[in-house]
C-alpha cells in the first residue's frame, strides 16, 4: 500500500476516534499509548532536524519513539545521550 494512504487512513481514524470518544476503557488507554508514540516520533524528528546541522542522528523506530513518547522531553535527552556518548 502506498505510504500516504496509510497515513490518511490512520489520521482519520485519530480525528474519528477523538471526536467520537470510545465506548470503553481498553481501547480508550490503547488510543493514548498509540498517541504518545506518534508524538515521540515527531519529538525524534524535530531533533534529528534540527540536530542534522551538528551531526545528531537518534533512528526513529518503534523502541525509540516509544522511549520518547512516554519519557517525554527528557526521553528525547536520554536517548540524545545514549547516541552520543554510547554508540
Amino acid at each position: 500500500m502506498d505510504s500516504v494512504f496509510i497515513i490518511a487512513i490512520l489520521s482519520g481514524l485519530i480525528v474519528f476516534l477523538l471526536a467520537a470518544g470510545t465506548p470503553f476503557k481498553p481501547a480508550k488507554f490503547i488510543g493514548q499509548v498509540i498517541m504518545k508514540v506518534m508524538i515521540g516520533a515527531l519529538f525524534l524528528f524535530f531533533l534529528n532536524a534540527f540536530g542534522s546541522q551538528f551531526g545528531l542522528h537518534v533512528p526513529i523506530n518503534l523502541a525509540t519513539s516509544t522511549i520518547s513518547g512516554i519519557l517525554g522531553i527528557p526521553g528525547v535527552i536520554g536517548l540524545t545521550v545514549i547516541q552520543l556518548w554510547i554508540l
